[in-house]
């Protein structure tokens, strides 16, 4: 049974640091790419981060040179410590495989978690 638990977040002012991590069971993690996604109010998901089974990172543009994601293979935990923290961050941040999970025909998903960039 796939089960992904993330935690971490909250509130945080403008040029702050955070950091977001999730737990993974019920799939081979330690051979799949592994992402971060996030969404915002009335925007779709999208993929901010992910790292190959082979460790290597990749970042969309607007997050490059901020935020830098980690695995634990040992734990299954995916991580993504994020710095110089900005309003157009916020978003509520998943953690899934690249690309996401699927049972059957349906997408899973964990419950998420906020990040609220504010002053």
């Amino acid at each position: 049974q796939v089960q992904i638990a993330e935690s971490g977040g909250g509130l945080v002012q403008p040029g702050g640091s955070l950091r977001v991590s999730c737990e993974v069971s019920g799939t081979t993690f330690e051979d799949s790419t592994m992402g971060w996604y996030r969404q915002a109010p009335g925007e779709e998901r999208e993929l901010v981060a992910l790292i190959s089974s082979a460790n290597s990172p990749w970042y969309t543009g607007a997050v490059e040179g901020r935020f830098t994601i980690s695995r634990d293979n040992a734990r299954n935990t995916l991580d993504l410590q994020m710095k110089s923290l900005q309003p157009e961050d916020t978003a509520v941040y998943y953690c899934n495989e690249v690309p996401r999970i699927q049972i059957g025909s349906d997408a899973y998903w964990g419950q998420g978690i906020q990040v609220t960039v504010s002053s």
